[in-house]
């Protein structure tokens, strides 16, 4: 394992870090605690010390898991948690998005929580959850700067969710000199990514990219095929299946990515992501120890060389060669779709 800073905070991360969203919630199957915490150590064995999680995964129960597997080495690994979303007050319905709470009274208090249950004083990387560009308030970024002082957090990151928003949030993010961002950025949803780090290099800015989907959502490891029958709740059932059969095309054309008994698929995904220095640490979601000791491994292998890059840019410049939609070309934004100018993207709406 390779480990990267967090923009100028002196944070290190693990190249490869553990994405605790699967544990403590059933999106990706349901887990006892037994298994959740084998898991975690099995990554910690693989290297990994980058720990991602948020207070709305299971509502709390992520954060205790990981507060609990990881006790005898916090000291060893780098925890981040997200705040944002008021679960407290407002039931979940499914994979719903729950109303969201920035008030500086509203975030000490739900820090403090995240604290007592992560069984720690301080947090590596504090994040907000999916907030909007608006949302963030001079009282916000006043709260995250005393929880600095107060050395209750180290560092502080802003994590963007498609539904929510992505461009306008990023430029503000970095415009902020956030230490990191976190999005969704992989070969196939290049966009979010590359939008982030052109503002970074535009700015010449600290600002660190954290890649979430660095697989996506299971084309690129291969666990999503034509033949997979998603189980009932899934979270990727909700994808058109355009999506799908058009993501089954372009990996075809990424093949050449592949070195026998030196980078699967699934790693060249993640060596491509570490391939622009901006990245920190990509965010695999792992489902088994298998995924773990394959995809943590991704640090250790060859690193893309500049012709797979570049080819990998032509490719994406041509979709891959696939000349049909994958139903995916409108997207969410906090600004009525200003921010997706230029992009070829259409505004979906509110």
């Amino acid at each position: 394992m390779h480990y990267r800073t967090l923009g100028d905070s002196g944070v290190e991360v693990s190249e490869v870090g553990f994405g605790a969203w699967v544990v403590g919630t059933d999106w990706w199957g349901d887990r006892s605690e037994a298994e959740a915490a084998e898991m975690l150590q099995h990554a910690l064995d693989a290297g990994i010390t980058y720990f991602d999680t948020g207070d709305v995964y299971g509502h709390g129960r992520s954060e205790e898991l990981v507060g609990r597997a990881l006790a005898d080495v916090r000291d060893e690994v780098t925890l981040a948690t997200k705040v944002g979303y008021d679960f407290y007050n407002n039931p979940q319905a499914g994979h719903g998005e729950l109303p969201k709470e920035l008030s500086p009274e509203y975030l000490r208090e739900a820090v403090d929580k995240s604290l007592d249950r992560l069984d720690t004083d301080y947090v590596d990387v504090l994040q907000l959850h999916n907030a909007n560009v608006d949302e963030v308030t001079p009282d916000v970024l006043e709260v995250f700067d005393e929880l600095r002082e107060e050395d209750r957090v180290k560092a502080v990151g802003w994590a963007m969710g498609p539904s929510i928003g992505w461009l306008a949030e990023h430029e503000r993010a970095v415009e902020l000199e956030f230490d990191a961002v976190q999005t969704v950025f992989n070969l196939f949803e290049q966009l979010p990514g590359r939008h982030v780090i052109e503002a970074i290099r535009e700015a010449d800015a600290d600002t660190s990219v954290v890649a979430r989907v660095p697989h996506s959502s299971g084309l690129l490891n291969e666990q999503v095929r034509p033949e997979t029958e998603l189980e009932e709740g899934d979270h990727r059932g909700f994808r058109p299946d355009a999506w799908y059969e058009t993501g089954w095309e372009k990996l075809e054309t990424l093949r050449f990515l592949e070195r026998d008994g030196e980078r699967t698929m699934a790693q060249a995904a993640i060596q491509w992501l570490l391939s622009h220095d901006e990245v920190a640490t990509v965010t695999p979601t792992f489902h088994s120890k298998t995924d773990i000791r394959e995809w943590a491994a991704a640090s250790d292998t060859p690193p893309l060389s500049p012709a797979e890059v570049e080819r990998v840019e032509e490719l994406s410049r041509t979709n891959f060669g696939v000349e049909r939609s994958d139903g995916m070309d409108s997207l969410r934004s906090s600004v009525d779709g200003r921010d997706l100018e230029g992009t070829g993207k259409q505004y979906a709406g509110r």
